[in-house]
């Protein structure tokens, strides 16, 4: 049964339209994200995108579009990889298949894709293109481009000043893994084994574990995971950043697996159905109206504990030392160790299977799978009793944490959500028969008309019930009957067989309408603004004719390749606001003061690099020495 206001019209509403965009590894983790409450979905096509390891055909991009737009959802395809001459001519084929299978937008990066032969598809500003000034937005808006996706070190208040200074739809990543290096911005892969970033190929550097060693050779801190960001949570400021200018949240995970999807997106298409509702200033960005049937959880997905980043100004503990993997949900601390079980207290509770991971006295993370767990029946320890598959090392006060929940896990494998349309069904007589007219909640109707001869019926009392009733049995499609509105002069008979042909006639037209209905925005046009800067070094990441050409037609004098063209010695290979003087306690700014000597040294079996600390602009850079 459905509220009143369930029942609205979102393609007639003047409000900004607010979109959650979630991931899609896959066909079945598209799929999904619709079904959890998704307004979009980006997808990498079978090549170019930044994350080589999640390709898909063009017949699952076809499929997804398909599925997404009876919702009036979008799916965008990544490909924000960095092109080189001898794959251009690959892409341009690709982006007009990727526009014939229907998508909605590309996501990409390099800017030579603008000098090709395009169809008229939607460009949007992949984070790749380093998007954190105002000045840069200004000109992708003016350039072609009609959302930029920004940078995720930029503060509540930088996202504010782009959207007051530039007329384009803004993105903004609010869940999810956070690379250290400003995107687009990271080289260190690409130097150190030939794995680009810019081509979806990185190494990830910056999960490894370093030695920090000053000037002098000195050991500052051994074997810590020094660059290792915790994952985004932006999940509590939502409607601040609505009000800033955000259009768009998106949840990171390309790599992430179904549960991952489910849980998340289902979890952000809560919270922002609780700041849309009855705020006339924004709107829900597509249709139907999803329940689900689990609590979603943070906390019982991947991810190694969670940071807000730069959104308030930088504050310390954005990184996680220990270990670059996920901990969990905290569970409590070990109260009692036997030599087949051990005592817990019961912050949580655990189930049978459940894993649990804990750090060692060394810094290492342990993990471990239960076999039993049993509540421990003594009045003087309150906690649980965990038999694991094999006794791990473990000492009372280690603080427990659980990666892996089999009782929430088992639950994602079922049916978790159902996204319904809302209908109206209007059931009328007609001179010759009846008409059977649906109207949904974005007002598209569909109407068919029955020539039938009228026969009184028998049992009148049971008429309109039965009409109802077979009208409303709408469980096989996207649709749930709102209200339903017989208008006869008289009890007819109609035989139960005849309603539901009738329905499902009626139902198919309503989907044409829909699906014809529904049309995809096209590319702005350039108008040839000037680039911000003159000079482009290697951090343009130019690495092909195309794309050397529009920056001279933009305005750029001088041009240097992109690092993948041609690699450089001594420049920095990272640019990171993430700076270990300042969560050390070394900053001169905060008045911090350290017995170690510049510069310092990061160290990884071998490979060693030295950071550079540029305080004016509150950055680190990472340099190979």
């Amino acid at each position: 049964v459905l509220n009143k206001t369930d029942f609205y019209s979102p393609l007639g509403v003047r409000g900004r339209i607010i979109e959650l965009l979630s991931p899609a590894k896959n066909l079945e983790c598209g799929l999904a994200a619709i079904n959890h409450g998704a307004d979009a979905v980006y997808i990498g096509a079978s090549k170019f995108g930044a994350r080589v390891a999640a390709g898909n055909s063009i017949e699952d991009i076809e499929t997804l579009v398909n599925y997404a737009h009876r919702f009036r959802a979008k799916v965008f395809v990544a490909l924000n990889t960095v092109l080189t001459n001898n794959q251009l001519e690959e892409a341009e084929k690709l982006i007009h298949q990727i526009y014939n299978a229907g998508a909605d937008a590309l996501i990409i990066q390099d800017m030579g894709i603008l000098k090709m032969n395009l169809p008229p598809i939607e460009l949007h500003a992949s984070t790749q293109t380093d998007n954190r000034t105002i000045e840069k937005v200004r000109f992708l808006s003016e350039a072609g481009f009609s959302r930029v996706v920004l940078a995720r070190e930029l503060s509540l208040k930088q996202i504010a000043d782009i959207s007051s200074q530039t007329n384009v739809e803004l993105e903004a990543f609010v869940h999810g893994a956070l690379c250290v290096s400003y995107s687009g911005q990271c080289y260190i892969s690409e130097a150190m084994c030939g794995r680009s970033a810019n081509r979806g190929e990185c190494a990830q550097y910056c999960r490894l574990p370093y030695i920090l060693a000053d000037a002098s050779g000195k050991i500052i801190t051994r074997n810590k995971h020094l660059l290792s960001l915790k994952d985004l949570d932006l999940s509590g400021h939502l409607k601040e950043m609505m009000d800033a200018g955000i259009s768009s949240f998106k949840i990171e995970g390309r790599l992430k697996d179904i549960d991952y999807v489910k849980n998340i997106t289902a979890f952000y298409r809560k919270k922002l159905d609780v700041v849309l509702a009855g705020n006339s200033n924004y709107n829900k960005a597509s249709a139907g109206k999803t329940t689900f049937f689990f609590d979603p959880d943070p906390d019982k997905s991947f991810r190694r504990s969670s940071t807000e980043y730069f959104y308030n100004g930088r504050q310390k503990g954005v990184f996680t030392p220990d270990t670059p993997k996920s901990l969990g949900e905290e569970i409590g601390k070990v109260t009692l160790v036997e030599k087949s079980y051990f005592e817990v207290e019961n912050g949580n509770k655990l189930n049978n299977g459940d894993g649990l991971c804990f750090l060692s006295s060394n810094g290492e993370l342990v993990g471990f799978r239960l076999n039993k767990v049993e509540s421990n029946n003594i009045s003087n320890r309150m906690g649980l009793r965990c038999f694991p598959l094999s006794m791990p090392e473990i000492k009372i006060g280690t603080l427990l944490y659980r990666n892996q929940n089999q009782l929430f896990d088992k639950i994602l494998t079922g049916k978790t959500s159902e996204r319904k349309i809302a209908i109206v069904i209007e059931f009328s007589e007609t001179d010759s028969g009846f008409s059977l007219k649906a109207t949904d909640e974005d007002n598209l109707s569909a109407e068919i008309f029955i020539n039938v001869a009228k026969q009184p019926a028998q049992k009148t009392e049971a008429v309109f019930d039965n009409i109802r009733n077979q009208l409303s049995k709408l469980g096989n499609t996207i649709y749930e009957a709102f209200e339903i509105k017989i208008k006869i002069s008289q009890p007819w008979f109609f035989a139960v067989s005849q309603l539901s042909e009738w329905r499902r006639l009626v139902i198919v037209e309503l989907e044409k309408v829909r699906m014809n209905f529904y049309q995809r925005n096209v590319r702005k046009k350039d108008i040839k603004p000037d680039y911000p800067v003159k000079n482009l070094t290697y951090l343009g990441n130019v690495t092909n004719n195309l794309a050397e050409s529009f920056y001279r037609e933009h305005g750029v004098d001088n041009i240097q390749p992109g690092f993948e063209v041609n690699a450089q010695d001594g420049v920095p290979l990272m640019f990171t606001r993430h700076c270990i003087k300042f969560e050390m306690g070394f900053c001169p700014h905060e008045g911090g003061k350290s017995e170690f000597h510049e510069p310092f040294f990061l160290i990884h079996k071998g490979q060693k690099f030295k950071l550079k600390f540029d305080c004016g602009k509150c950055e680190m850079q990472v340099i190979k020495a």
